[in-house]
C-alpha cells in the first residue's frame, strides 16, 4: 500500500490540531509554517477534512481550524480514508474484498490479499489520533 503526502501531511496537520487546539483554533497559515507544508497543499487537505467531518472552521477574529470531534474519537482509518480517497492496496480487491479480477480466474491469491487488505484496515481502524499525540 503506498500512501501519498497526502496521507502524511494530513496526519501531521491532523496531529498538529490534536495538540495545539484543545481550547482555541488554530489558523492554517500557522499550522502549514509550523509544519512546514505548503498553505495552498494544506487547503486541499483540510477541503477534504472537514468534507468528511473531521475538523471544523471556526470564523472570524482569531478563527482557524478544530477538530470536529475529541481526538479518542477520530481514527486513522477514517483520516486516510477523507484524504486519500480509496483504502484498496491491491488492484484486484475493492474496499470491501471484493474481487475484481480481469483474469477472471480463481487463482488462490485473492484469498491471501483479502486478510492482507483486512488487516491493514482493521489497524488502521484501531489507531485513534489521541494515540499518536
Amino acid at each position: 500500500m503506498i500512501f501519498s503526502t497526502k496521507t502524511t501531511y494530513g496526519l501531521r496537520a491532523m496531529i498538529h490540531l490534536a495538540k495545539k487546539a484543545k481550547k482555541t483554533s488554530i489558523s492554517l497559515n500557522d499550522i502549514a509554517s509550523e509544519e512546514k507544508i505548503s498553505f495552498k497543499y494544506l487547503e486541499r487537505l483540510f477541503a477534504s477534512l472537514k468534507k468528511a467531518g473531521l475538523i471544523k472552521s471556526v470564523k472570524g477574529a482569531g478563527g482557524g481550524y478544530k477538530l470536529a470531534k475529541q481526538a479518542n474519537r477520530i481514527v486513522v482509518y477514517d483520516i486516510i480514508k477523507a484524504l486519500e480517497g480509496k483504502l484498496s492496496p491491491f488492484h484486484c480487491l475493492d474496499e470491501q474484498g471484493k474481487v475484481y479480477c480481469s483474469n477472471k480466474c480463481n487463482c488462490g491469491v485473492t484469498a491471501v490479499l483479502t486478510k492482507v487488505q483486512e488487516a491493514i484496515n482493521q489497524t488502521l481502524k484501531n489507531i485513534k489520533l489521541s494515540q499518536l499525540l
